[in-house]
């Protein structure tokens, strides 16, 4: 329990629930009165931050954070620390980017606001399920949040009403609800077992056997299809293919490391000594880097080289498994923190990523590799921002992708496990092929000059202030470090 005494408690419980809630109610607001310029909704949504980074140092100061939420006889657990408090905070700031983006954007895809009305009650919802996620501690409270995310998520791909968006969308909807089916099943086989659904109950009555393994497969299942790991990532590139930019970014950035996250919980409660299942997952982030990079090399859409990049960045993720399991402290330790760092890193780069690439496909007027020849001379800020947030997914220093990556290089060389030095190896490669391969496209110096769309210059600016977060963050890892050492491991 916390050490906080019972008075600063209460607020800071208080503070927490509004933190959570009020995008909802911001995203209804919106929904009746939808915001015409970025400066008001900048103003609006920026006490969010800054609510949750006060809760962040009362955290440091004082100690964790949990308690329990009475409905009748039901019971929903809650625990805030440095890890989870850390994710909320990045959610909460990619929240304020990507709807500051999307008033720009709207105006600049010409949609009419009844029809673009529909992002923001869906984006308020996707807001409050993510941080529900990331300070749930009940597998209901988590099965709850997980279906909100991922219904708002499908609501968003449908949004621009296309044939191609409402049939990636309805794929979409299609693996999630298998997902959530497997995630089901598994709950209710540990109910059955231990008759808990708190993780810390369920950590101290689950004993080791088949039907904790069975219902750790399925839970594993559900949560591998709702996150897109290879080879379960076959819904994620073509929903990114028709959706609206700022849907994207938010999507790529945290919706899909929202199931990792749960993953991570759950494995490390329930069955931390699993190495050959963990071996297992970390083979298929291996292959997740290795095909999502091929993949995003081949791609001849700028946004599908985004989409397919993340499928390989996930990969990296899935590496934490093998060199948790069976380990001594000193790796665990180090892979442990190289895994949030590399999620926080990866989710600020690609949110850049995916708002430079849409911009120049706005500005451009066209979303094929070819046909961006000659965008650095015309689209120089849009293309620069790009490069910026490819420092991060590449891993090259000072970005916080480099220092991530190093930190799991020195766990892999240390547990002696050179496989994963190999894929870390391939991988930079392969980023640095498609990102090259995108520049080289853009830097074609004969090529005729052509017509492009003016931009308002907050879209730019907010994806290049993005890109520059990913880079300081890198600078200055001993903060995010030390509320994941806070946080500890389950």
């Amino acid at each position: 329990m916390s050490v906080l005494s019972a008075v600063p408690l209460a607020a800071e419980t208080a503070v927490l629930w509004v933190a959570l809630l009020i995008p909802s109610l911001l995203g209804l607001l919106a929904w009746r009165f939808p915001p015409q310029r970025m400066r008001p909704l900048l103003l609006v949504i920026t006490p969010l931050p800054l609510a949750t980074f006060w809760l962040l140092h009362r955290v440091a100061m004082g100690g964790e954070l949990e308690g329990v939420w009475s409905l009748g006889e039901l019971l929903l657990y809650w625990r805030l620390d440095g890890l989870r408090g850390l994710l909320l905070l990045l959610t909460q700031l990619l929240l304020l980017a990507s709807a500051t983006y999307a008033v720009g954007h709207r105006r600049a895809i010409a949609v009419a606001e009844r029809t673009f009305a529909g992002f923001w009650p869906l984006l308020g919802g996707l807001a409050t399920a993510l941080g529900i996620i990331w300070v749930a501690a009940d597998l209901l409270t988590l099965y709850v949040a997980l279906e909100l995310m991922g219904l708002c998520a499908v609501g968003m791909m449908l949004l621009p009403g296309k044939q191609a968006a409402l049939v990636a969308g309805m794929r979409y909807l299609l693996y999630a609800l298998v997902g959530s089916l497997a995630w089901l099943l598994g709950v209710a086989l540990l109910l059955g077992v231990s008759g808990r659904l708190d993780l810390s109950g369920l950590a101290a009555t689950t004993q080791p056997g088949t039907v904790t393994s069975i219902a750790m497969a399925l839970l594993a299942a559900g949560l591998l299809l709702k996150a897109a790991i290879f080879p379960l990532h076959g819904w994620l590139a073509p929903v990114h293919a028709s959706a609206w930019t700022p849907v994207s970014a938010l999507h790529g950035a945290l919706v899909v490391k929202a199931s990792f996250f749960i993953l991570m919980q759950l494995w490390q409660r329930l069955v931390p000594e699993a190495v050959a299942a963990a071996w297992l997952l970390g083979l298929l982030g291996s292959m997740a880097v290795v095909w999502g990079g091929l993949q995003a090399w081949r791609a001849q859409a700028l946004k599908q080289v985004v989409a397919w990049s993340t499928v390989g960045q996930l990969g990296y993720l899935m590496l934490a498994f093998p060199l948790l399991a069976g380990t001594s402290a000193a790796v665990a330790t180090l892979a442990w923190q190289a895994t949030w760092l590399q999620l926080a890193a990866h989710a600020m780069a690609k949110a850049a990523m995916f708002m430079a690439a849409g911009n120049l496909v706005l500005a451009a007027g066209e979303g094929r590799l070819t046909d961006l020849a000659g965008t650095s001379r015309q689209l120089p800020f849009p293309l620069m921002t790009f490069g910026i947030a490819a420092v991060t997914l590449m891993g090259l220093p000072p970005s916080a992708g480099f220092t991530a990556k190093w930190l799991l290089l020195q766990a892999a060389i240390l547990a002696g496990q050179w496989l994963w030095v190999a894929v870390l190896v391939a991988g930079t490669l392969l980023s640095a092929a498609y990102v090259f391969r995108v520049l080289r496209c853009a830097f074609v110096e004969d090529a005729t000059r052509q017509e492009v769309q003016p931009l308002p210059a907050g879209m730019n600016l907010i994806a290049l202030l993005l890109a520059l977060a990913a880079l300081g963050l890198g600078l200055g890892a001993d903060w995010p470090l030390a509320l994941i050492r806070a946080g500890g491991m389950p």
